[in-house]
């Protein structure tokens, strides 16, 4: 899996002009699925961004975890980050996973922050969306597993 965090202050995802999902202050999650991923991945990946110290102290450290900003999370499936990129000009996603096994991951991926109380909206999986943001430092982070 691969997940690209941005640190926002805001974000919405809106699918055929429907606001789909909205956070304020947190993570705007861009999730990508391979044909490798398991349960287990899924798991582990969102635990690591659940803890990721990604957000300011008073000191302007990056030392404050989700929890400890009050921070939400969106999550938006994108395959394209699976893309092996490395021959050509053209993109290829044969490394991704099928549309089924993605979704399973990636339901699997949301339900880990919402099991922790974390406000986790989504926007529409497989679908053609529109992402707006306000990336705050900017902050961004590529993780995989």
């Amino acid at each position: 899996m691969i997940a690209l965090c941005q640190r926002v202050t805001e974000a919405s995802v809106t699918v055929q002009n429907i606001c789909a999902g909205k956070i304020g202050l947190g993570w705007l999650v861009l999730l990508g699925v391979f044909a490798k991923d398991t349960e287990k991945d899924a798991q582990q990946l969102a635990q690591k961004i659940i803890n990721l110290r990604g957000f300011s102290d008073e000191a302007g450290h990056l030392n404050l975890d989700l929890a400890a900003v009050g921070g939400e999370v969106l999550v938006v499936s994108q395959f394209t980050l699976c893309a092996d990129t490395s021959k050509g000009n053209r993109p290829s996603f044969t490394q991704a996973a099928p549309s089924d096994q993605a979704r399973f991951l990636y339901e699997l991926f949301v339900k880990c922050f919402k099991e922790r109380g974390i406000n986790t909206q989504t926007g529409e999986f497989g679908a053609s969306m529109s992402v707006q943001l306000c990336n705050s430092g900017p902050v961004t982070f590529s993780l995989t597993t």
